[in-house]
């Protein structure tokens, strides 16, 4: 137990110089870029001696890394604007970071769900048409584009069929199509890994054993098999959480629906460069997070595998 605990911390830690190596490259390709989001306010200033006082004036001959340290700064002192109720960084965070977090469980929730039986009975009933059935929709999961696959579900579903809406957040139903076509695309990913995990580990020697003993075929399935072949489907759902963070950021703009993915895509048209990299440390956290907890049901599953 302290051993967990140490790892835990200590992984925790690391993730500090992560977040501000991720955010601090952000910052230079930003700045580098033509169109520097900082010089936005230079951009109607003809007069030389002007634009150098207006330079000075706003800090842009400081050093990068000076500058990098004032923004990081304005994002716990930014105070909220009159007009705007969400123009504090954090604020907009809290506002859009819940909406994405719902997304995302629930999207995970149901391709796991689904995709867990799928494999393993897929596996069980290998070179069956239930196995090709399985395999036949995984490819296509596979294969397609998230937003082509988005486009097509919002167009039978939302707009031929009028069973749900076709964009917002307010209700129950405009989570379906989105949690949907995420859900569907890490489905075809997981099932078909949970299938060839189970294929390599039911061919093993101590499962002809189990079965030459007389144990039940359900009891091989559940204490023999999955619990061995759960270590590359947890590899690939680690794997699969990391794309949906980032496919998030297409289906939301496609369902319009308000998470961090539509507020950075809004930043990235708008230049706000501030909101930009919140957004990209947010995925960054996210990713760090996903890896820690992979690592620690490495350890719950399968107890050779130490944490040190």
């Amino acid at each position: 137990m302290k051993n967990m605990f140490t790892f835990i911390l200590r992984r925790l830690v690391s993730i500090i110089p992560v977040l501000f190596g991720v955010t601090f490259l952000v910052y230079t390709l930003m700045t580098l870029a033509p169109g520097n989001p900082e010089m936005i306010p230079l951009r109607n200033i003809t007069d030389p001696v002007e634009r150098e006082a207006k330079m000075e004036e706003l800090g842009l001959n400081d050093p990068m890394i000076v500058r990098y340290g004032r923004m990081m700064k304005k994002w716990f002192t930014e105070e909220v604007n009159e007009n705007d109720q969400y123009s504090g960084i954090l604020t907009k965070m809290s506002v859009h970071l819940p909406k994405s977090l719902q997304l995302c469980i629930t999207s995970l929730f149901f391709s796991v769900v689904l995709a867990l039986p799928l494999g393993v009975f897929a596996a069980i009933k290998q070179n069956t048409i239930f196995d090709g059935l399985c395999m036949a929709i995984s490819l296509v999961g596979v294969s397609m584009p998230n937003f082509w696959m988005g486009l097509l579900m919002m167009i039978w579903f939302a707009l031929k069929l009028g069973w749900f809406p076709t964009a917002g957040s307010e209700t129950l139903a405009h989570l379906v199509l989105p949690a949907a076509t995420l859900a569907f695309i890490n489905m075809a990913a997981i099932a078909r890994v949970t299938r060839s995990s189970v294929l390599e580990v039911i061919r093993q020697d101590y499962v002809r054993t189990a079965r030459a003993k007389g144990v039940s075929e359900r009891r091989v399935i559940t204490h023999h098999v999955l619990r061995n072949a759960m270590l590359p489907t947890i590899t690939v759902i680690g794997i699969q959480l990391g794309e949906l963070l980032s496919n998030t950021i297409i289906i939301e703009n496609i369902y319009a629906w308000p998470g961090v993915g539509r507020l950075l895509i809004q930043a990235i048209n708008s230049r706000e460069m501030s909101m930009m990299i919140a957004c990209v440390m947010v995925f960054a956290i996210a990713v760090s997070l996903i890896n820690l907890l992979v690592d620690i049901l490495y350890s719950l599953i399968d107890p050779r595998i130490s944490i040190q």
